[in-house]
């Protein structure tokens, strides 16, 4: 079947989306576009809610790192063209997060690999991001996708790729690079591409969130 349906892992969504399941975009400091897609994560989010059992799916909700309530979302979402500088405090606050229970989804939008890679750098200094090969469970957790990310937007002429960094076997970061899901979630007039295209990153976009609420 194309799409993949387990049991258990409707079991924990339903424990875990007691309340809505909402996606913390991540106001970072330095010279990138955080706030970039707008239309992206509730037009995810609503296709979540539409083509899927998770019903609760609710809102994209801006933070910074250093927020009170940071901590409380275990989805976490960053995207951007430009710099990513984290300071000191945010570097330690997403450290925190994601060594006890949170997820990071990094989207590359297209210019922010340099900095992303050393802010990662600062917070896991003894960790490396290294690709995940396309028979990872994030591509196939719910849809399958047997070839790998799709390549939504065009950049340097390379292919998409998937990076993760783990903590104790556990994918706490994903990075998206090459692929450009964010543009692929955006509402059609924005960059007019056809709807088997955006529903092809949409559909990853699904397979991310039931990969890091079920791992």
């Amino acid at each position: 079947m194309y799409k993949k349906y387990f049991a258990t892992a409707l079991i924990l969504i339903n424990i875990l989306l007691s309340q809505n399941f909402n996606i913390a975009r991540i106001q970072y400091g330095g010279g990138g576009d955080w706030y970039s897609d707008p239309s992206s994560l509730p037009n995810l989010l609503q296709y979540l809610k539409d083509h899927t059992s998770m019903k609760q799916a609710g809102n994209e909700i801006r933070i910074k790192l250093t927020d009170n309530n940071a901590h409380h979302f275990p989805y976490l979402y960053m995207t951007g063209h430009g710099n990513i500088n984290l300071s000191d405090d945010e570097v330690i606050a997403l450290r925190t997060i994601l060594q006890n229970g949170g997820f990071l989804h990094a989207d590359d939008n297209y210019g922010m690999d340099a900095s992303f890679r050393r802010e990662m750098k600062k917070v896991f200094p003894n960790k490396d991001l290294v690709e995940l090969p396309h028979d990872h469970p994030v591509f196939s957790s719910y849809y399958q996708f047997d070839n790998g990310l799709p390549k939504v937007h065009e950049h340097d002429n390379k292919p998409p790729q998937a990076f993760g960094i783990f903590e104790k076997d556990i994918l706490v970061v994903l990075y998206t690079y090459e692929t450009d899901l964010g543009d692929g979630w955006e509402d059609e007039t924005v960059h007019n591409n056809p709807w088997e295209l955006r529903e092809k990153a949409l559909k990853m976009g699904v397979n991310i969130i039931y990969f890091a609420l079920t791992q």
